[in-house]
């Protein structure tokens, strides 16, 4: 079916969102005849999320737009035991302490992406600890895990790829799936909860719920998973050489959040616009059509709008300058990473492999190394000639400070203080 009559749908389907859904035609007919609600959930493991997380938070944005109402659902109970999909080994568990703090960080994320609020449309914020936490153990099983067949669930990938590789699976980790589908059921029940979307890999999770509800209360409900993105060059989106895109500004500068949609492959440019930003379908066909000079056109639409949706207007255009300033007038932008060090430092000298790790333009000494082979590290825009070179009060411009390069796209400034109790 391609001629999709609700709005969700079509948005949906056209943005390139659509990867499975248990019911297609009578999800579409419900979009049509009424508001209808629907989840995603987010387990709390950190207090950010990634660009990873993206397309389900988009995923919510489009539903509130197309008129129905998002659900954001935190585990602050499933955080406690892990969700084994897409993992070799059994998560870090966390401390209540730990999972409330991370709650806090991530509200903040989806403040920006859908409105809150007591309307009809309006996003509701939910902790699954409300329910799971409470819970009989033996009721539980004797209510609802006469529903679930082992044999299946051993058949699920999330469980399957871990037997396969010998890797060790715990009854704990066994559980959470049983507890996704009994969290879809207890929102059914409380919210008029009748959909629930996410990445492809929660594929099995949501079965298992949308089943429960019908074999427990007899209810339709709907699930709908989005691909699982990787770029170009098959790399897992989300992820650099130095670490997750996190979406919370304490955790990725504005400006390196800004650089990752701007250095993105060529082949990826217009899916990301489809997915990542808001602009009309029409503008982004006839951007990634574009070639050479043109391509680069459109990456920095694609940083720019972006960055304008996870955090604001002022981060965008403040890391859009802070990229002319450096790349284009060769100067140093303010929104460049900046580390501060005492004039002792610099008066004995920081060998440029320790200051390259410091400034985080290279995690090792190995990587540093083949970068200054290969011509890639420079201070003040020279390059450097030698893994022995130190960093001095000589390499000091007029401003007091030195720029650090690590090839064409990453930068960063090392600024000079008196005191050593000012320093790092």
């Amino acid at each position: 079916m391609t001629d999709h009559k609700s709005e969700l749908l079509r948005t949906i389907v056209a943005r390139g969102y659509l990867h499975q859904c248990t019911d297609l035609e009578g999800l579409d007919a419900l979009a049509v005849a009424q508001p209808i609600i629907g989840y995603i959930g987010f387990d709390c493991t950190a207090d950010s999320l990634h660009v990873g997380s993206l397309v389900p938070i988009m995923l919510l944005r489009y539903l509130q737009q197309t008129g129905h109402k998002p659900v954001v659902l935190l585990g602050g109970g499933t955080t406690m035991i892990g969700d084994p999909s897409g993992k070799d080994s059994g998560r870090q568990l966390l401390s209540n302490d730990e999972i409330n703090h991370n709650m806090l960080g991530i509200r903040q994320i989806f403040e920006r992406f859908v409105k809150f609020g007591q309307g009809p449309t309006d996003a509701v914020l939910v902790n699954n600890a409300e329910w799971l936490c409470d819970l009989n153990y033996v009721k539980f099983l004797r209510n609802y895990g006469r529903h679930f067949s082992v044999n299946r669930m051993l058949g699920f990938d999330s469980v399957k790829l871990r037997l396969e590789r010998e890797q060790p699976l715990s009854f704990l980790e066994f559980n959470y799936m049983v507890l996704q589908a009994y969290d879809f059921l207890e929102l059914a029940r409380r919210y008029a909860c009748v959909l629930q979307l996410g990445g492809s890999d929660q594929w099995g999770n949501i079965v298992n719920g949308v089943e429960l509800g019908r074999r427990v209360e007899n209810k339709s409900l709907f699930g709908l998973t989005a691909p699982l993105l990787q770029t170009a060059s098959g790399e897992k989106m989300g992820k650099t050489a130095l670490g997750a895109v996190w979406l919370n500004e304490e955790r990725l500068s504005n400006y390196d959040y800004w650089q990752y949609w701007r250095n993105v492959e060529d082949a990826d440019v217009g899916r990301f616009l489809r997915l990542f930003t808001e602009l009309p379908l029409q503008e982004i066909e006839r951007l990634e059509n574009l070639e050479g000079a043109g391509i680069n056109d459109a990456k920095i639409l694609l940083a720019d709008h972006a960055t304008t949706l996870c955090r604001g207007v002022d981060a965008a255009e403040s890391a859009s300058r802070t990229a002319r300033d450096t790349f284009e007038r060769r100067g140093l932008g303010d929104e460049l990473p900046t580390y501060s060090v005492p004039t002792e430092s610099l008066s004995d000298g920081i060998g440029v492999i320790e200051v390259f790790q410091l400034v985080g333009l290279g995690k090792s000494n190995g990587e540093i190394r083949r970068l200054i082979r290969g011509g890639g590290a420079r201070i003040n825009d020279v390059a450097v000639s030698s893994e022995n070179r130190s960093v001095t009060m000589d390499d000091l411009d007029k401003n007091r400070v030195v720029k650090l390069s690590a090839g064409k796209k990453r930068h960063a400034i090392l600024r000079l203080i008196k005191n050593t109790e000012d320093g790092l």
